[in-house]
């Protein structure tokens, strides 16, 4: 009988702390590269760096746009953040990606075949409690090396 009351109490208990579990972020809106906030390493800043997020778990899309020394370009994309793969056009390559959630960062793993051989980027997602703040950190690795860098973006 005492055994019967704790495993009811329990799974009471693990279904009280399932139903409070909390939501993935929602990432859609407007957001503006905070070069002040973002760390570039040794990329020189854009002149704009926005994107257009529309999230609605599972679907992810993203429209990028940046200007900088070498010219305006507008990358879409659109990712499953249930681990299902996805291809997108980047200029003339193909990427193939993956997002899964990693608690409440969203981790990103794009590979590509670029003129200079095979390359992986690699984002992870996170939104700030003020859901005003993501950022982004991003680290690329081609057979030329790795390049890390932290995009902070402003929600407009």
């Amino acid at each position: 009988m005492h055994t019967t009351r704790f495993a009811a109490a329990a799974f009471a208990a693990l279904w009280l702390m399932a139903g409070t579990a909390a939501a993935a972020p929602d990432f859609s809106g407007n957001w503006k590269i905070n070069v002040a906030k973002s760390d570039l390493g040794q990329m020189p800043a854009p002149d704009k760096w926005d994107s257009v997020v529309a999230h609605k778990d599972p679907e992810l899309k993203v429209t990028t746009t940046m200007v900088s020394q070498m010219g305006e370009r507008t990358i879409e994309a659109a990712y499953r953040t249930d681990g299902v793969e996805t291809e997108s056009t980047r200029g003339e390559m193909k990427a193939k990606s993956t997002a899964k959630w990693e608690g409440e960062t969203l981790s990103i793993v794009s590979k590509m075949t670029t003129p200079g051989g095979e390359m992986t980027i690699t984002e992870k997602w996170s939104l700030g409690d003020d859901g005003k703040t993501m950022t982004i950190h991003s680290k690329w690795s081609s057979d030329r090396g790795e390049f890390e860098f932290k995009r902070v973006m402003d929600k407009q």
